[in-house]
Parts: C-alpha cells; structure tokens; sequence
C-alpha cells in the first residue's frame, strides 16, 4: 500500500529566499501540496547586492499557474516583520517558517573586512532571528508552528576561506537548539539541515557535472518530513543532497577527572590526554556535563601527577575580559610560568595587573571595547612589541525566553561574544602570521553546543565562535597559528545569577585555566589545532559531530517525502553500526559523493527497447532556447586569461594593455559560455546520468568577429544539439552562441561533447548529424611535423588559469584530485587546449576556428609539445606531453584566417 501524501491544506509557508535555488523549490513544493505560501527574496545577487522584484514574482506565478496559492514578499530578512506580516495580511495565519535566505561573501581571514563579516551575519543570523521572532507569537497562540533553520557543511566543520559564513552557519545551529526547548510545549518543532545543493552560490565553487546530481529536488522532501504536522523531531541536525540523508548528534568523551587541587596543572593534563580524547564510553547529551557528580569523582582522586613545567618565558598573553571570573584565573596561570600578560577588562583591569606584580610577574591593563579589537591589541605591540596567545574570553549576559527577546538584547550578545572575538582575532592575525606562530583559545558554552532555555541571542553568538574557530583553524595551521575552543562550566560572576552560592564556590575558574594554559602553548598533544573541549571541576572532555549512516536513495528516481518517511527510522538510528564522525569538509560531502552511483535501474519507461521518457526528454531540450547568460570582461581579465595560457611579462601584446598589437588569445572564445545556464537539465536527457562519469571529450570553438574585443558585454544562449546512444555510454553535445549584448552580432560559437559513462542504451541514434567544421576529424599525414613547439606549464597553471571561471575544487584542491585518482590537482583540459591554440597562432597566424579531442590529463609543471602539419588552409595538429611520451589532444585541426599573426 502506498503511504499516504503529506499535504498542507489550509496551512501558510513563509519561505526565505525563495527567488532561485533550495527556496524556489521548497516554495513551489508547498504550493503544489496544498499551503499558501509567502515567497520572500530580496533578489540581491549571491554576494548579497542589489535588490529585484522579479526573483520573488516569477516563482509566484509558477505556483498560481498550476493552481497553487502564492503571494510575493520582496524585503529583506533583517525586516522579518514585514515578511510575516505579509503571511498574516494574506492568509491569516502561518504555520511553517523555513530560514533559507543566504549570501556568500568567501574571502581569507587576513583580507576580510568588516563589511564581508557584518553582511553575513546580518543576512544568515540576524535574518533568521527577525523572522522567527516576528513568528513566534502567532505559532505560540495557535500552539503550532514549524521552523527550519538552515546551516551548512562550513558551519559544521569549518571551511577555508569561510571564517564569515561557517560562523554563522554553526550559530543557526546553537539558536534553533534553543528554539526547539523553549517551542516544545506549545508544539513548536525546529530543525536545522545542511543541505549541500545546487544554487547560485555553489554554483561559483562547484564543477557543473557535479552540481547536475545536487538539485534542490534532494533536499526538499526532508524539509517536507520535518515541517508536517505529523513530525515528532525537534532540535535534530540532519545533512542532505544528491539522494543522501543522515542526521547528526554531538558525542562527547567520557574525559580525564582530575583532583582539583593545586596539583592540577597542564602538565597534568597532558598525563591524562588519552583519556581527555578518548571516545571509548563516549555520551550523547544535549546539554553541560552533571556538575555535582564530576565534582564528587574529581575530589576523590588522589593529588595529580603535576608533569612537565610549561614556560611560558618571552611569550606575551593577552585575556579578554581578565578582570575577574574565569580570564582573572587565566592571567595569573600564564603569569606564574613567565608570560607578559595583557589584561583586558572593560570595566577593572587593574586588580588582575596588581595581582600579577605583587607575584614578581609583568602585566599591563587595557580597557578598550573588545569591539575595537585594534585598540586592545595594540597595548600588546606598544608595551611588549608582540602577541603570541590570545585567550578570547569576554563575555555577558541578556537572558530572556524568546517570546520576550528584544533587537537590543539580541543584538548586545552577538556583538560582545561574536563579533568581540572576530574584531580582537583579525587584529592579532597580521602579527601571527609575520612571526610565524600564533595561539588562539576561544570560548564557546554549552549553551552554544546544546541550546539552553532563555538563551536564544547567547547560545547562537557561543556556536558562531565555535564555527569561526573551526574556519580559522584551517587558515592557520599551515603558519603555525593554533585555534581551540572550550567550553568551561564554572562558577563566575555570569553563572552566579543561575547557580547556587556553593555550588559557584565548587567550581572555580582555577580549575579550567590549566587547559587553557596548554592549549596556549606549544605542548599540546594531537590534535594541537581544531578541537572543542567541555571542562570544569577538574573533568576535561573532547566533543564532536557523530553522524548516523543515513539512507541514500537512487538518483535516477524522484526522490518524495514519502519515501523519505518509509527510511525515517534508517536516517535516525546512530545505534546499528554505520555512524561515523565527519570533523573535515570533504567528511561532510563523502556520503553523499560515494551516492551519486546509486541507480535503481535507469528508472526509465521503455518500450521496444527504446526509453520513450528520455528520448521524449531529448526531443523537448532540443526545443527549449535559452533565456541568456551575461558575461562582462574588461583587459584585465583578458590579461589574466593569457597569463593561464602561460604569457610571459615579455609577451606584451598578451600582458600590456597599451601595446598596439593588445590581443586576447582566440581561444577565449570558451570563457564566456563557461556558466551559461541551459535550457535543460543533463538528469533529464540521458538515463542514470552521474557527474562522475562524465568526461568531457571534444571541444570547438568558431570565432566570429575579427579583431576580438578586448573589453566586451556578451550574452550566451547554451543548445542542446544532439544526444547519441554509444551504448555504455551518451554523448551530449552542447552548442553555445555568444553575442554581443548591445548589437546582437555573433562574437563566438562553441560546441561541447561530453561522454557520461553508463548512460548509454536509451534507444537513441547511434551517430551524430555532419556539421562541417564542428564534426570533422583531423587525421596528422604520414610525414614529419612541420613544426613543433614545446613548453613547459608552470607548477602553478592550474591556480592562474582557474581565476577565468573553472573553479573546479579538481584543479586546485588535493583532496578533492585524490578522490577523482589524481595525486596532485590536474590541469584544466581547456587550459592545454588554449595553449596548444597559441602555439598554431604563433607558428601560422590568426585561424577562425578550431576542434580538439581530449586525449588524456596534463599536470601543472608538465611540458607540452604540440606537432603541427599545414595541409592547405588547415592546421592539422596534436598535443603530447613530453614528460610522459603520451598524448593530452589528438586529432585536432584548425582553419587559418589567412592574415599573420600579430604575436
């Protein structure tokens, strides 16, 4: 018996975001099953710019002209009254809240500005507060609501370059924790994925063939599980995409218990240190570790092996909020082993500097706002002429249940915890790198990890540091720049207000500063950069990600949430021996990689041994016109396109944009068609299609305006030409005609074949249609080149040429070439087919067009040898490397122009 539909009659969902990408197809989804829906986009690009009305409108009439109910809401997240208000006005009601709107501004740490930080956590944190506060009251009324949040694989494990978004990714994380304790008894369930999709902002990162098998289409049926009325789960994690869905949980490690006495130093923690990262009888709370009991086992242990001296001699220190509490403990630790220690407090730094020079040791007090980051750590350069350890550890608190949560005490929070550590970090981190060597300790809680009841704004600032922690660490390491977090449980001034007087006595700060002390120092043990820590009354623990094994579904079948609630009990269950502990990116994306080979069984409809659903699929595509993509470039990016080619600084017609001979290279004529969006879906047109599999096998490229323009705005409209059946495989080809956007005229025409390994036996023609030029096959004559041109490609090719477009993480990222079987990062095939133009180009002239087949892969630092033959206007050539004997091009020609070349 098929399971019953899940539907939303007469129910109201506000998707955020929803002009493109994850929210155009959870709003189209909802429209189709029955719910009003508000969609909500500002229609600003990815980076976050601008704003368009058109975005929100389109996807509003796709609703209506299938019968749905759709209304359009075109502000921004940070006004999410206004949003909600559109729902109420409309509709009535809401009833489901999806949090999806999002920008990406990727940059490195060190050249972050405050901007790219603060529009981030404006859109992703801020937004998602706005919203779900504006709706809270109305679920909280009606004793019903659904709330999804949205996070990201950067947010969970860190991402280079990412320090903005992973912070507010894992934020999002801590925030619907806390909504999902405080929803639960007015039946208000939160959620959170991480979806790993196709959409404008992946589409920069990710190869085009990969991206196919990660639509939204993957992730929407979760979301539906997870926002219908018959769902139970609140407060979980789950990730989704490309037909996979697992859920995640924190797993903490039962730790070291330790006397808490004067004996408990770091030496005495590293003695221990297998045990602290032992997840032999690891937990699986969601929340702080039983205060009372770890406090019984630790006073019950004999006095601790003290272990080896740390020094900290020449080492300048500097503490935030070291006035009192926990950071006052910090200081005197580092001071009694010789630190210079900074003080930083912005109410009394004084007593913790005297304090420090009563005991002989050097400490200077500082009174800046943790939010003018360089005025605190300039005390340290001006006094001490460096910084080698900074101990993030300011902080406050705004409790109060969301319901009553104003801007001001959301706002307070996030910026003295978030962005203080943010704005302090990014001022040391040009004197860590300089020197070479860095210690960052940031403080999280376990509100931040867990959630905790009246601490929406805290708990979501405590899971951002922890995000950025996570980031920082991989941008660091390779500088010696450590980065961990804790998580301490102690009494303080903070914790005084919520915990009894003795209990605050019992957990002193003294007996979190020892882990703080060596993570500070160059003494600890594996892994010395990364990790999270739970500690407090002489108990230290590891916490990390556990993932269950989750269910992969086929790619070649529709995925519904149906099928996703008959594998519910499968996605959820940590206990049957499949969990992992993802704590990298590529964790992150392994399982749903390795599930892009799943296929049921091409899920096709064939008749006589034909599939009518492709075939009919293939016939559609070949109808459909694109609607155009845009594509600027100025002499700045021409000369950045020569320089991949392997221009040198000598080759002035190719770098200076004041020669008189200034030129691109013709076979930029590839650039522009790079990311423009066809009017067809690869999934569609050839069965059990996997990005995998796909090779690209021959590229041409038709020139057809003389000279081209070194500054021009173009547009590409991408065709499907034809789709053949070669039986293990198909073979698509793709023709693209770029145009000149204000004359119209022609400026290129390129066609690309790609073969998708067992996509083939579909019923399709078994040959292609002659297109002249396009088709034809280029056979060297039996005779000596004549002529031949070596290079040798420079070890960082692959890095320049990728700045025209193709960021395929393959040609830069040793993980990612790993996986596809490389040892290093391959060279772009269209990288070795443009030099190998520029070698016809120099030896014979200009040529109006050119046809290539790849042949086989080249390696940045590998040299190329092209051997060309004139055979009456053509160039007939092909393409080795040298170093290996074998061919990278083969059966490649080209029509010369007949002019000489310029070069």
């Amino acid at each position: 018996m098929a399971p019953q539909e899940l539907r939303y009659d007469g129910q109201t969902v506000v998707v955020t975001g929803a002009g493109g990408g994850l929210g155009r197809a959870y709003a189209t989804f909802f429209g189709s099953r029955g719910a009003n829906v508000v969609v909500n986009d500002l229609g600003g690009s990815f980076k976050g710019e601008g704003a368009n009305s058109k975005a929100a409108d389109i996807v509003v009439e796709e609703i209506r002209s299938k019968g749905g109910k759709a209304v359009a809401n075109y502000d921004s997240v940070e006004n999410g009254e206004a949003i909600i208000k559109t729902a109420i006005d409309n509709f009535g009601r809401i009833d489901v809240l999806i949090n999806n709107a999002g920008i990406l501004r990727d940059i490195s740490f060190k050249n972050m500005k405050d901007q790219d930080w603060d529009l981030i956590q404006q859109v992703h944190v801020k937004g998602a507060f706005k919203c779900a506060r504006a709706a809270w009251p109305y679920f909280r009324k009606q004793k019903y609501g659904r709330l999804i949040s949205t996070a990201s694989a950067a947010g969970l494990f860190g991402s280079f370059g990412q320090c903005n978004y992973s912070a507010a990714k894992l934020a999002l994380v801590g925030f619907t924790e806390t909504l999902a304790k405080e929803g639960l008894k007015y039946n208000i369930l939160c959620n959170t994925i991480a979806p790993i999709a196709a959409s404008r902002m992946t589409a920069t990162v990710m190869p085009p063939d990969v991206l196919e098998n990660l639509k939204p289409d993957w992730v929407v049926p979760l979301v539906a599980v997870l926002t219908h009325k018959s769902n139970t789960e609140t407060g979980a994690l789950y990730e989704a995409g490309g037909g996979h869905v697992a859920r995640l949980r924190w797993e903490r490690s039962k730790g070291a218990v330790l006397k808490p006495d004067e004996t408990l130093t770091p030496g005495a923690i590293i003695g221990k240190w297998n045990e602290v990262t032992s997840f032999k009888d690891a937990d699986h709370p969601d929340g702080p570790g039983n205060a009372m009991e770890l406090l019984e086992a630790a006073t019950q242990q004999p006095p601790n092996n003290p272990g080896e001296n740390l020094d900290f001699k020449d080492k300048v220190v500097l503490i935030t909020g070291g006035g009192n509490g926990l950071g006052r403990a910090y200081a005197l630790q580092f001071a009694k082993l010789g630190a210079k220690v900074v003080v930083n407090d912005l109410v009394n730094p004084d007593t913790t500097v005297q304090e420090i020079q009563k005991l002989g040791g050097q400490a200077v007090g500082n009174k800046a706002n943790v939010l003018d980051g360089e005025a605190v750590i300039k005390t340290a350069i001006d006094t001490y002429g460096r910084i080698d350890v900074l101990v993030n550890n300011a902080g406050i608190l705004r409790d109060k249940a969301f319901t009553n949560m104003s801007d001001d005490l959301w706002d307070i929070i996030q910026d003295v915890h978030l962005r203080g550590t943010y704005k302090c970090t990014k001022a040391a981190w040009p004197y860590f790198l300089k020197q070479k060597y860095g210690r960052v300790i940031n403080t999280t809680s376990t509100s931040g990890i867990y959630g905790n009841f009246g601490q929406a704004n805290y708990a979501a600032a405590k899971a951002g540091i922890l995000g950025f922690s996570r980031a920082l660490a991989l941008e660091g390491f390779k500088y010696n720049i450590f980065v961990n977090t804790i998580a301490p449980n102690a009494g303080t001034q903070m914790t005084r207000t919520i915990m009894p007087e003795e209990m605050v006595q019992a957990l002193k700060p003294d007996y979190v500063a020892p882990l703080v002390v060596l993570l500070g120092s160059d003494k600890t043990p594996n892994p010395p950069t990364g990790g999270l820590y739970e500690c407090g009354m002489g108990w230290f623990a590891q916490t990390r990600w556990q993932r269950t094994g989750g269910h992969g579904f086929p790619i070649d079948v529709t995925l519904t949430p149906e099928a996703v609630l008959e594998q519910w009990s499968k996605i959820n269950n940590f206990e049957d021996g499949r969990a992992d502990n993802p704590s990298t990116p590529q964790d992150g994306l392994k399982s749903i990689m390795a599930n892009m080979e799943n296929k049921a069984n091409g899920g096709s409809k064939k008749k006589g041994g034909k599939n009518e659903e492709v075939l009919a699929a293939i016939e559609s595509a070949k109808k459909a016109k694109a609607e155009g993509t845009p594509f600027e470039y100025d002499e700045r990016d021409v000369i950045l396109y020569n320089l991949g080619l392997g221009a040198k600084r000598t080759d002035l017609p190719l770098v200076y944009e004041n020669n008189d001979n200034f030129q691109v290279l013709p076979t930029f004529g590839v650039i522009p068609p790079f990311n423009a969006v066809a009017p067809y879906s690869m999934g569609d047109i050839v069965p059990n299609f996997s990005p995998m599999m796909l090779l690209h096998g021959e590229q041409y490229l038709e020139i057809r305006k003389f000279p081209i323009p070194t500054e021009a705005k173009l547009v590409s409209y991408p065709k499907l030409i034809e789709v053949l059946d070669k039986g293990a495989a198909g073979l698509v080809v793709q023709g693209t005609t770029t145009k000149d956007a204000n004359t119209g005229e022609d400026i290129f025409y390129n066609e690309s074949t790609v073969f998708i390994r067992g996509s083939g036996g579909f019923g399709g023609p078994k040959t292609g249609g002659d297109r002249g030029a396009a088709t034809a096959v280029h056979k060297p004559p039996q005779r000596d080149p004549d002529a031949v041109v070596e290079e040798k490609t420079s070890e960082d090719q692959a890095a320049i040429y990728r700045l025209s477009g193709d960021r395929n993480p393959l040609h830069i990222d040793p993980e990612f070439s790993k996986v596809g079987g490389f040892k290093v990062p391959i060279l772009h095939g269209l990288c070795f087919f443009g030099i190998s133009g520029k070698h016809v180009l120099q030896t014979f002239g200009a040529f109006k067009n050119i046809k290539v087949r790849f042949a086989g892969s080249v390696l940045p630092g590998q040299t190329l040898k092209t051997e060309m033959w004139k055979v009456g206007n053509k160039v007939v050539f092909q393409t080795r490397v040298v170093e290996t004997g074998k061919l990278c091009i083969s059966g490649a020609g080209a029509e010369l122009l007949g002019a000489g070349s310029k070069l």
